[in-house]
Formats: structure tokens, sequence, C-alpha cells
């Protein structure tokens, strides 16, 4: 195809109409020019066919009948962690390229198999961590190159008021818990930030007796030349989104992290000796630049193999705060 053709969208389908898809995903990928939406797919018809007419694609009954059509090339998957395992499976053995909603799984050795099947058949699978296509982090590593110095510490924290009784965040069998929901961010922006492979010290998650499920924690993580990571997260709390570095020289706050408007132009402050300054960066569509990426793995094979190296981090660290947790029952 000559360079100056332009591609065919990349034919999407969605698996279930979580509150995520309808909200943020869905209206993104109907205005995206890189891909197209076909389907959606919901155990409750009369649900699915509602969501088609409001996005303007067909309805479907059932997540299998939508892997089995030959007109979707891709499909988005929102469904609750406990669920993505079977599903991601069985979207790329039926050839589909797969964006799944954080967590990938909610063990590493199920996000290994996935991501070994994904190699095995050639095709892209993408954890859908939006902020990381966010222009505000790649400027927030240019100013503390610059301007902190050596970096001391990293921190982070990602709270959200309580979910709703029926979430499934309640529910283990689902994969709740508030490691995987909100827990996730911190330690994959730690990985953007901190170079080498993280150690954890220390961990503590606060579990609901009456659930079963984390609701609450804290780890702190260290790389091998013994920069810090200092981590908080969970869903009983007021809603906050941040991260700092803090450097030999300086330090840096990132207050709207992990889900600004697209239309929010970010606003970081560097504080230095004697010194604050608060510099206001472009708004960006996190959302629209991970369909690009997304996209472009999927047509091309651009970064899949540092995709695949991307989730087994993750996932191996996610698996390390658990099982170093000491866990307090309220």
């Amino acid at each position: 195809m000559p360079e100056d053709t332009p591609r065919p969208a990349l034919r999407m389908g969605v698996l279930g109409c979580a509150d995520i898809a309808v909200r943020r995903i869905l209206p993104a990928i109907v205005e995206h020019p890189a891909v197209r939406l076909v389907a959606v797919a919901s155990r409750d018809g009369a649900r699915s066919a509602r969501l088609a007419a409001r996005f303007g694609c067909a309805a479907v009954t059932g997540y299998r009948p939508l892997l089995d059509r030959d007109d979707i090339d891709a499909v988005y998957v929102p469904l609750p962690p406990g669920m993505h395992h079977e599903w991601v499976a069985e979207a790329l053995t039926a050839g589909k390229h797969v964006l799944v909603e954080k967590p990938l799984s909610t063990t590493y050795e199920q996000s290994a198999e996935l991501v070994a099947t994904a190699a095995r058949l050639g095709l892209a699978l993408t954890e859908n961590f939006m902020f990381l296509h966010h222009s505000q982090h790649a400027a927030v590593r240019d100013l503390a190159r610059d301007e902190i110095g050596e970096l001391r510490v990293f921190s982070s924290s990602f709270g959200v008021p309580p979910p709703a009784p029926s979430s499934f965040r309640h529910d283990a069998r689902l994969g709740g818990g508030a490691l995987l929901d909100v827990g996730v961010y911190p330690l994959r922006a730690a990985q953007l930030h901190l170079a080498g492979e993280l150690d954890v010290l220390g961990a503590c998650l606060r579990v609901d007796e009456a659930t079963g499920v984390d609701v609450a924690g804290s780890a702190l993580l260290s790389t091998a030349t013994g920069v810090t990571a200092q981590l908080d997260f969970g869903f009983q709390h007021s809603y906050r989104s941040v991260y700092a570095l803090w450097g030999s020289r300086g330090r840096i706050d990132v207050p709207r992290a992990f889900t600004p408007p697209r239309e929010h132009r970010p606003v970081v402050r560097l504080e230095q000796q004697d010194r604050t300054t608060e510099l206001t960066l472009t708004a960006d569509h996190q959302v629209g630049n991970a369909l690009d990426a997304f996209a472009a793995a999927a047509r091309s094979g651009t970064g899949r193999e540092a995709l695949g190296e991307a989730l087994l981090r993750q996932a191996l660290l996610v698996e390390r705060v658990r099982k170093a947790a000491r866990v307090v029952s309220l």
C-alpha cells in the first residue's frame, strides 16, 4: 500500500457495557479516524441494543457471537478483572487484537499465558492504561532531567470514593479490590519514572471482612540503587490522583496524573530552593492517543514485544505487592 494511501480503520467490537466503556471509550472510538465501532455485545440483549442505538453500531447478545464475526479485527474488553483471562484468551484464539481494561488478569500466571498466546498468534495485546499516553508525562520527565537533579523518591496516590454496593469492586470472585482497581496506577507510574526492576520492601492491605476484598493499601518499593517509591491507594477516600518526583535539587508535583479530561491543561508544580514555579502544559486527549497506539500495534506490529514485556512487569509487581502485604481486617 503506498505511503499516502489511508489505511482502513481498525474494525472494533466491544465485549460488555461497563461504565468506563460508555463514558470514555465508546465516544472516543466513534470519533477516532483510525478505528471504527462495528458492534457491542452484552449478555443482556436489551442493554446491548440500547447502547448500539446510541453509538450507531450493531448489537450482539452474548460475547461469543461477537468474537465469531468476521467483520471485526479487534475487541475492547471492559469486563470485571475476574473475567479478563477467559475472554481475552477467547478473543485472541478467535484471531482478534485485544485492548483490555487494567488489570490484564488477576494473577501473574494468567497474564503470562495471555502474553504468550498473543505473541504466538501474532496479535496485539494492550492493557488500557490511558494515562501513559498523555503528553504531560513526557514533559515531566524532561523537566525532572533538567531541574531536580538526581531522583531520590517517587511518590504517588490514587484514591476514589466508595463504589456502589453492587459494584464488582466489592466481589472477590470478579477480581474486585482496591489493588487491582486503583493501586495498579501508582505501580505503573513508578515503572514509568524509575529505571530497572523494582523490589517490594513492604506493603499493607486493608481488607473488608464483609466482602473479603481489599479496600485500601500502601506499598514501599525500591530500585537497586535505593531510589524508593512510596505508593498509596484505595476506594474509601476523597478523590486524589497525584504523583511527585523528589530529587537532589528540587521536586515536581503532578496533581492530575491519571484521569485528566481532554480539555484540561495540566499544571505541574516545580519546587526548588527559594523558588516555586507552576507550569501550565498543553491539553491532551489521552483516550484518543491510547487508541492511536493500539491501532498502530494492531496494524503494523509496532512495539508488540515491548508491550508484552510491560504487561509482565506490571503483573509481577502487582503479585509481589499482594504476597508481601500485611493484611489488616476491618
